[in-house]
């Protein structure tokens, strides 16, 4: 099915201007997104748990800050950019009894309102506006003058306008700079979630540890396999963002092409596609969404230690010592 992306020429730039704007959170994309704002014109605040270490970074950067309360007191259009299992508790006792009727309730991610762990009254706007990278890129190219593709997503339209409100807030944030896709909560979650676990983050770490594991257990100098499958995966990722898979191909020498096609069926493979589809699964059925709030509750306890055995990886202390002798990542 053809999308259509929409651009600044298609947003209406005073809508979002009109509003009093409350970012919740200062983090990756608090910061972003309040910046960014502010620096579109938009009347932004941000709320913030008391003691937040966040405070101080906010108001060096000018930016008008207050309690969470209080910003959503002050506020028509609140954006919610704490972390995904927080959000439920400061929702209940923070943001929902500033609500009123005729209000936007904003997400960058549908976690918590698709899968019902926040449930919005029926007369605001629910709405999302998820730009397609981390938070410093969002920012770091609303500066240099371009933007991060955003999708924009209605959960509930009680005003009439929600799609333009969408649409002006992510004009607000330079989304419209490169364009706007329309979504849906149901697919902006589940195939964010999808792409983390199978492919961004859980599919290529996993590739990148076995491909190093596989040539330090054959002997092979373990410097010289963090170069081969760590170093060099950002430069072939690159090569296929800039223009393509054909063009990673034009690029590399057609013996690395031959072994791609030859090569690649066999790492990723029909027991691969099947793990892929279990993996989706377990995010339509919300298998997924319970057990990690189950393991957030639990003080995070299976993360943690998951997050202390890669850390102790041998790839991570090979990269470490390695990166040191990078004069450009200074």
């Amino acid at each position: 099915m053809a999308v259509t992306i929409l651009y600044e020429r298609d947003a209406d730039p005073s809508i979002i201007k009109d509003k009093k704007i409350a970012i919740i959170g200062y983090g990756s994309q608090g910061h972003a997104h309040a910046l960014n704002l502010r620096d579109s014109g938009c009347d932004v605040r941000v709320g913030l748990r008391e003691g937040s270490k966040s405070r101080a970074a906010a108001e060096e950067a000018g930016l008008k800050t207050m309690s969470i309360e209080d910003a959503c007191e002050e506020a028509d259009l609140i954006m919610v950019l704490v972390p995904d299992e927080l959000q439920p508790k400061v929702y209940e006792e923070q943001i929902a009894p500033h609500l009123r009727a005729g209000d936007t309730l904003a997400f960058a991610h549908g976690f918590n309102v698709h899968y019902g762990y926040i449930v919005p009254p029926e007369d605001v706007n629910v709405i999302m506006c998820a730009p397609k990278g981390p938070g410093h890129i969002v920012r770091r190219q609303y500066q240099e003058g371009s933007g991060v593709p955003d999708l924009i997503c209605v959960q509930q339209d009680a005003t009439g306008d929600a799609w333009d409100v969408a649409l002006a807030y992510a004009w607000g944030v330079g989304g419209t700079r490169s364009g706007v896709i329309k979504a849906t909560f149901k697919e902006e979650t589940e195939e964010d979630l999808f792409g983390e676990q199978a492919v961004l983050c859980g599919g290529v770490v996993e590739l990148v540890k076995a491909g190093f594991e596989t040539l330090v257990d054959a002997g092979y100098p373990p410097e010289l396999a963090y170069f081969e499958c760590y170093h060099e995966m950002k430069m072939i990722v690159d090569l296929m963002y800039e223009s393509g898979i054909h063009f990673m191909n034009h690029s590399i020498s057609n013996t690395a092409e031959y072994g791609e096609y030859y090569a690649g069926p066999k790492v990723i493979n029909e027991q691969s596609r099947k793990a892929m589809k279990e993996i989706l699964a377990r995010i339509q059925d919300g298998t997924f969404a319970t057990e990690f709030m189950d393991d957030c509750a639990n003080g995070h306890k299976w993360l943690l230690e998951h997050r202390q055995a890669i850390n102790d990886h041998e790839i991570e202390q090979v990269g470490a010592n390695i990166r040191k002798m990078f004069t450009w990542l200074g």
